[in-house]
């Protein structure tokens, strides 16, 4: 977050226009599945490439057969891009006219796509950034009404390293060329982990199934429900209760065995659970420092705010360690007393206070063992010293994730189950799972309670279709949410960040009303731009902004337009 309303550096948008020039021309869309009915075949023929390349044409000589790695069976498709070739291999399927089809394949390696076109309708493909493991890419296709023929592909970019695919489907109608083979009962689940936790509900996720098309979730061996993504929220529990749950994977030829059970514990009653905040909620971003915005005591702050993040602790000389002292001079002489005082007061109208770590001038290095028991130390210090929930992560120098996590799960360890952790990337952050920032939050996902992304200052960036959208549109907010949904963070934990006013950023202010028809588009479905996401997040936590203080400068114009909003979500 900006301590001064500025734009980035030129580094940084060197970076951007580098990732940008090498990703414009991908053009890709993540899409949901669609379970297949009961007489659905694979079209593709030679879908696990057990027989080499038959079948199967790959540009320029870039593919080749291998048997390591290989996500089943014996045999995998090997494609090597170059600097004038991408390494599309393809194949032509039979189908039905005016039918869907599923298209899914699993992959490894750095920007792979999976597509089709020919379709006769819209053509379709979706990608992955980085796969370091297999992963399932899957969208969905409809023939147009004289379309009997459809090419299928995948490929990968430009002078990047060489990729892997296997267990190719098109899912669907018979269009006269048979199967080969015909679906397979999926594998059990695994991976199967708890998530945030309340005195009614808690989360799960669980690792994807190779061609499953949904999941069935389990409560102590009774079906909860179904769902098609990799993760689900099991409510209507009672509190401070064990509860035993599995998962199993389906398909149109059945549904897999169980995965091994887990047991989930929610939270005692009246404890607010994890995390103790709103299922839907509004951030603020309250400065400790006078910059020209409104000066306010953390009691001027409006009561449509549900986190309160003060801005900022600060590095010491010790390595990992933070410090925050209130400037009581620049705040007209706002003693700590009355701060503290302050703080108890919204906790107990039931509001949470954390200590916002980094901004824009922020310096603060996590990156061993030892640094990063000094941060979690001197934290929980703070927080126990002046009465604050928890920490944000706002930190524009970079993080390790492996020592900012190792970090984050020691404080959390110090400070008990009601710890409110938040982190404000900015968009060049959360682009890739491959990112320092994105990486630590999944990998703290039991533990993080928001990742409000700042959208502005960034200039253009690609969302999840692989298309560029400006900052300040709804496509903007929506195309580059979906990267984070899609990626693995559940609803609860994604907000939308932006700035209370064309003075609290450099660029990339969207007024309240494309905020509001961004978290439409995202929770219900409506008011989307030209980009919609596959489906719905009705879990979205909701949204935040830099700051209250220039907020109140615009007489509290975006907390009154987008606060109602955010807390009458779905």
């Amino acid at each position: 977050m900006p301590r001064t309303p500025h734009p980035r550096t030129a580094r940084r948008r060197r970076l951007l226009a580098a990732a940008l020039t090498a990703l414009a021309a991908a053009a890709a869309t993540l899409s949901g599945s669609t379970p297949a009915a009961a007489a659905d075949v694979n079209a593709a023929r030679n879908a696990g490439y057990e027989s080499g390349l038959s079948n199967w044409t790959c540009s320029a000589g870039s593919g080749s057969a291998t048997g390591s790695p290989v996500h089943s069976g014996t045999g995998a498709l090997k494609a090597a891009p170059t600097a004038s070739d991408n390494a599309t291999c393809s194949q032509t399927v039979p189908v039905k006219p005016g039918a869907t089809y599923r298209l899914s394949a699993d992959v490894q390696g750095s920007y792979v796509y999976l597509g089709a076109s020919g379709t006769g309708t819209t053509d379709v493909s979706t990608w992955t950034p980085s796969a370091t493991g297999w992963q399932q890419l899957s969208t969905t296709f409809t023939t147009g009404p004289a379309t009997t023929s459809v090419t299928v592909y995948t490929h990968g970019w430009y002078g990047q390293p060489a990729y892997y695919a296997d267990d190719f489907s098109v899912l669907g109608p018979d269009g006269g060329g048979g199967t080969d083979p015909g679906p397979q009962v999926p594998d059990a689940p695994g991976g199967l982990t708890t998530g945030a936790v309340t005195p009614s509900s808690v989360a799960l996720s669980w690792a994807p199934v190779s061609g499953a098309t949904g999941y069935t979730v389990y409560r102590d061996g009774t079906k909860y429900g179904s769902v098609n993504g990799t993760s689900a929220t099991v409510s209507g529990l009672a509190a401070a209760t064990s509860y035993r749950f599995q998962v199993s994977a389906t398909n149109a030829a059945g549904e897999s065995a169980r995965s091994a059970p887990l047991t989930g514990t929610t939270a005692p009653s009246g404890s607010g659970g994890t995390p103790a905040v709103p299922r839907h909620a509004v951030t603020g971003y309250w400065q400790n420092f006078n910059n020209g915005a409104t000066v306010q005591k953390i009691s001027d702050v409006p009561a449509q705010y549900d986190i309160i993040a003060v801005a900022f602790a600060d590095a010491t000389t010790t390595p990992g360690a933070v410090s925050f002292s209130l400037d009581s001079a620049g705040l007209g002489g706002y003693t700590v007393d009355q701060f503290k005082a302050d703080i108890k007061a919204k906790q107990a109208a039931g509001k949470s206070v954390i200590l916002s770590v980094g901004g824009e001038r922020g310096t603060v290095s996590v990156n061993d063992s030892a640094s990063a028991a000094n941060f979690a130390t001197s934290l929980y210090t703070l927080m126990q010293q002046y009465g604050f929930d928890g920490v944000d992560i706002d930190l524009e120098n970079g993080l390790n994730p492996t020592y900012m996590s190792q970090a984050l799960r020691s404080l959390s360890q110090k400070a008990g189950g009601n710890l409110v952790l938040t982190m404000a990337p900015q968009t060049l952050d959360m682009q890739s799972t491959s990112g320092g920032y994105f990486q630590t939050a999944l990998n703290v996902k039991d533990i993080l309670t928001v990742v409000n992304m700042q959208y502005y200052n960034s200039g253009s960036m690609l969302g999840c279709d692989g298309k560029v959208y400006s900052q300040g549109t709804v496509d903007f907010l929506t195309a580059l949410a979906c990267i984070q949904l899609e990626g693995g963070l559940a609803p609860s934990q994604v907000g939308l960040g932006l700035p209370a006013s064309t003075r609290g950023a450099g660029s990339g202010y969207a007024d309240p009303s494309v905020v509001n028809a961004a978290l439409d588009c995202l929770t219900k479905g409506t008011a989307c731009g030209s980009f919609k996401p596959a489906r719905t997040y009705p879990g979205l936590r909701g949204a935040t902004t830099w700051s209250t203080n220039w907020d109140a400068a615009s007489s509290n114009a975006w907390s009154n337009a987008v606060g109602p909003h955010v807390h009458g979500l779905p």
